[in-house]
């Protein structure tokens, strides 16, 4: 409860009142304990009084019963017995002036961010990538940088996944080296996280931060609520955009310095899952927000079941806890029990360790900042109720709220300008049709070259069968003057075989004359 009179927070009321000094909220706060335990209800009156003193708030809002601070509170028992009590007469029950927020644009105004806006780091964490395919991812928002593509929605940059691996032997040696490997890997998580339906997280118009910074007519800063019971299903995607927002915020706030309040109280429930399976270099840079958001003048909440679920980089960075009861049946909640008590400025009246074991619901031990920034000494205490009715809405209720808000049309309908997907589908609409011209270039000259070919073979071919024509009109020839040489050769032949014959015929007679002339000359004459 916001005191206009003294300036300060009444959180809680033990042996003494506790009160949270608006000037030491930017050191930021934990508010811890076991399911069950009334974190809850802590939650909600800080963020009340946050809206009270003109703080604008965001909450994540993970069981869905935060939506009761768009009505008045009712009285109970509980109430009532914590009103008489503490003396907190006149207790008004109001409602708060709140915006309803939702990823998947159910119950609240669509969530989107871009990818560029996301960056490499936060995205490979969604994807799951490692080392490597980091690095591969960063070369990729690199390159898209330099040549001036917008990655806004998961089209884009699936497209430029694969531009870059068609390409990268282009840009080795100005990049890197960009493994097949890693390209492949970031493609299927990307598939994978479409498969999830993923894309309805990125696009435009993405959410603009300075929304969140507005107040109601009576000053009283507005309550953003971010509904997350679907997307707390899904345990890496709620961490990664809650851990967008933050880093978003400290970006877009300039330097404050020492403020008599925040500018803006942020709230992450369920905070260990910002911090589960981070990568060194992740939580450095968490680390390192935290540590200076503070002096732009944002306060910001972890709730969670136990302080160990928040690293210690980030744990040192808190100066107000409000620890709700924990529970130490194994040996690792004993250590873990011990671990939450020795974070407390020690009360010299009491054991820290075993009343943190006691604590009944609603009842928790505070330590805050003074006004000088020291830690008070750990008081035990009963948390103020809200004032602010503590059952959820039905969803009629919340669908009038966004009904009336002055954001419903500015975040209603789903854009999409002209980004890296656009131009790098023309480009390769335009290397395909050059490919495609080339192609058939070379097929026409393809075609033209065969067809000389065949009409080369041709006349290779009538030439050849000319000379065969002409080869065998002289080998007719030659044929023909053979033939009539021979024919001629016998009809000689034949002549001189006549005439050899009669010639013959009468040396026969002529010889035989002359033997029988000579013999008996020879026999006659004897001599």
């Amino acid at each position: 409860m916001y005191l206009e009179e003294t300036k300060k927070i009444w959180l809680a009321t033990g042996e003494k009142a506790v009160y949270l000094e608006p000037s030491m909220a930017n050191r930021h706060g934990l508010i811890a304990g076991a399911t069950g335990t009334g974190k809850t209800v802590t939650l909600k009156v800080i963020a009340e009084s946050f809206s009270e003193m003109g703080v604008p708030v965001f909450l994540a809002d993970i069981k869905g019963d935060l939506t009761g601070m768009v009505q008045p509170g009712v009285e109970n028992k509980h109430i009532r017995r914590s009103i008489d009590n503490m003396g907190l007469e006149p207790f008004v029950y109001t409602d708060y002036p709140v915006r309803f927020f939702d990823v998947y644009g159910k119950l609240g105004h669509p969530v989107r961010t871009t990818i560029s806006e996301m960056g490499p780091e936060l995205l490979s964490r969604l994807l799951g990538l490692n080392d490597t395919q980091t690095g591969v991812m960063r070369i990729i928002f690199r390159i898209a940088d330099d040549q001036g593509l917008l990655l806004l929605d998961l089209k884009d940059l699936r497209l430029m996944v694969q531009y870059v691996g068609d390409n990268a032997k282009d840009y080795k040696l100005t990049y890197g080296n960009i493994s097949a490997a890693s390209i492949g890997a970031i493609q299927r998580s990307l598939l994978t996280l479409e498969d999830e339906g993923g894309e309805i997280f990125f696009g435009e118009p993405a959410l603009d931060l300075s929304d969140w910074f507005d107040w109601a007519e009576d000053g009283r800063g507005v309550m953003n609520i971010l509904e997350c019971a679907e997307l707390f299903q899904h345990p890496l995607l709620y961490g990664t955009f809650l851990l967008w927002m933050l880093t978003e915020l400290y970006e877009m706030l300039p330097e404050a310095g020492d403020l008599d309040k925040p500018k803006i109280a942020f709230f992450f429930d369920e905070a260990h899952l910002l911090f589960n399976d981070a990568p060194k270099a992740l939580l450095d840079k968490v680390e390192q927000v935290v540590r200076l958001i503070r002096s732009k003048g944002v306060s910001v909440w972890f709730i969670s079941q136990n302080p160990s679920d928040i690293p210690e980089s980030v744990l040192a960075q808190i100066g107000n806890r409000v620890q709700h009861a924990l529970r130490a049946y194994t040996p690792n909640e004993q250590k873990a029990l011990r671990y939450a008590a020795k974070s407390f400025r020690v009360n010299p009246n009491f054991d820290t360790e075993r009343v943190l074991q006691e604590l009944a619901t609603g009842e928790a031990l505070v330590s805050v900042l003074d006004e000088k920034g020291v830690p008070t000494i750990v008081e035990r205490a009963n948390i103020l109720p809200p004032r602010s009715s503590m059952n959820a809405v039905n969803e009629q209720e919340i669908k009038k709220t966004i009904f009336i808000s002055p954001l419903k049309d500015k975040y209603e309908e789903m854009v999409d300008r002209e980004s890296a997907y656009e131009i790098l589908a023309l480009k390769y609409d335009e290397e395909a049709k050059a490919a495609a011209e080339q192609a058939e270039a070379e097929a026409k000259a393809k075609e033209e070259a065969e067809a000389a070919k065949q009409r080369e073979k041709e006349e290779k071919e009538r030439l050849k069968a000319e000379k065969e024509k002409e080869r065998a009109e002289r080998e007719a020839q030659r044929a023909k003057e053979k033939e009539e040489r021979e024919k001629e050769k016998k009809a000689r032949a034949r002549k001189n075989s006549a005439i050899g014959k009669a010639a013959n015929s009468a040396a026969n007679t002529i010889g035989r004359e002359l033997g029988k002339k000579f013999v008996r000359g020879l026999l006659g004459t004897l001599r």
